[in-house]
């Protein structure tokens, strides 16, 4: 059953659900049935106003967000960590059927990333010190760790809950205050997250949900004079939008995750099934719709044939269909110009000369479903192999030497995550030296861990990540 009357579809600022300043409402939907789940508020920038006056005023000095000690903050995230337990179907359940992932992928994988996450932030929140440093003549010196005030969060529609998590959790633990703007697709566990953040008790003011679309709500966090530092994860292109916004209202300090078209490098002497398997979870999790797909996959020719060969295997048994079905391993896209711009992309691999192995087309009775799609023989200079898919697509490349896929895996204006498949510990390292991206993973992929700072380089964004 659809938990809907567990849920405020409304604007969160200062623990209350407010309608939207405007009167206007919103749609989300459903990308498994197209049919719309509900309507909620939608906020513009002067709800983004009301929010900011209460994330200030609750970061005042002498509020009781202020006076809290350290272990009181970190004892509010424990809390609410175990309300994500509490709640893990419902969360899931909101996640599913608003992103289309399916369920047991945000059962197991989202909701547990985000329960660790806040228990990791928990316990780092009365761990956050200073140093002295030995200085010339009488002097004492010491640094001190601050909040920085108001943060601004901007949140993708691919991962919505376990990105809010990503920002919210570190934001916290620090002692900030919070202004989030869903994703306008994904819209659903973030309003739920406002209704714990109620009972878990944190004060009135410290986290605040504006639901709305990114020209309106999202470039009035953007542009806000009284938000001190703002971070996104979405495209590239709007990252810029953002980074300028922010430079030309209050020099606000921000923090992008962006793109990418990650290589994945496969070597003759790697685990052959290992790295197969890797590469087809790599780039198809998640409908493909990960900013750290393996969507460029580089193998050294003498087993190009053979890798080609069982990742058509791979693909063929993935099962695509309802996102709440056990068995299913992939859903449907996110939208209508999301599904649109994959086949698109399809095509023009096909046109420009590459080989379908397999899929290559939506699945006509069901949507915005697309067949797991690989394709070989693909050549640097063919889009597949430079632009960000960001759908089921496969490019399977051939490489002859170690300095050669060094060039071409670094000749791209992405740099976020890489990985390395080889036995050779030499060659793994002088690769992961060698790679221009924040994140090489050696023998495995999409690795993340509370624990690791998440980031890129180049075009992917700017800073880290927990």
């Amino acid at each position: 059953p659809i938990p809907l009357p567990l849920l405020s579809l409304q604007i969160f600022i200062n623990n209350e659900w407010h309608e939207s300043t405007s009167g206007k409402k919103f749609p989300t939907y459903n990308p498994s049935t197209l049919e719309k789940i509900c309507d909620i508020e939608e906020g513009d920038k002067p709800d983004v106003d009301n929010a900011v006056e209460a994330a200030k005023a609750a970061f005042q000095r002498g509020a009781p967000w202020r006076q809290m000690d350290a272990l009181s903050r970190g004892q509010l995230l424990h809390k609410l960590a175990d309300l994500l337990e509490r709640d893990r179907i419902i969360l899931a359940t909101l996640e599913t059927m608003d992103t289309g992932k399916p369920f047991l992928q945000a059962y197991f994988i989202d909701l547990e990333g985000c329960i660790k996450t806040l228990q990791y932030y928990a316990g780092w929140a009365d761990k956050i010190q200073g140093r002295t440093i030995p200085v010339d003549e009488n002097f004492v010196c010491f640094t001190r760790h601050e909040p920085m005030g108001v943060c601004g969060a901007i949140t993708p529609w691919n991962f919505p809950l376990l990105m809010l998590i990503w920002k919210m959790a570190p934001a916290l633990c620090c002692g900030n205050t919070l202004v989030i703007k869903p994703a306008e697709q994904t819209p659903l566990t973030s309003l739920y997250i406002g209704s714990l953040i109620k009972e878990v008790g944190f004060p009135p003011g410290v986290v605040n949900i504006v639901p709305g679309y990114g020209p309106t709500a999202g470039a009035a966090i953007s542009t806000h004079h009284s938000i001190d530092k703002i971070a996104f994860t979405g495209s590239t292109k709007v990252g810029k939008l953002i980074k300028e916004a922010a430079s030309k209202s209050n020099l606000k300090r921000v923090t992008l995750e962006l793109g990418g078209k990650n290589p994945c490098i496969v070597c003759a002497d790697a685990d052959l099934d290992l790295a197969v398997e890797c590469a087809h979870q790599g780039v198809f999790f998640n409908q493909g719709q990960c900013c750290t797909a393996a969507s460029r996959v580089f193998v050294e020719e003498q087993i190009y044939p053979e890798f080609v060969k069982r990742s058509v295997e791979y693909a063929k048994k993935r099962l695509v269909g309802d996102p709440f079905d056990a068995r299913t391993e992939q859903g449907p896209q996110i939208d209508q110009k999301q599904f649109d711009k994959i086949l698109e992309l399809i095509e023009s691999g096909k046109k420009e000369g590459a080989k379908l192995e397999c899929g290559g087309l939506a699945i006509e009775d069901r949507g915005l479903f697309i067949k797991p799609t690989v394709f070989s023989d693909v050549t640097d200079n063919m889009r597949i192999a430079k632009e960000e898919i960001f759908g089921p697509v496969q490019p399977i490349m051939k490489f002859k030497s170690i300095e050669e896929v060094i060039r071409r895996a670094n000749s791209t204006e992405y740099g976020l995550t890489a990985a390395v498949f080889t036995k050779n510990l030499d060659r793994a390292l002088t690769l992961a030296s060698a790679l221009q991206s924040g994140t090489v993973w050696i023998n495995c992929y999409n690795a993340l861990h509370a624990q690791a700072p998440f980031g890129g380089f180049k075009m992917s964004g700017n800073g880290r990540e927990l």
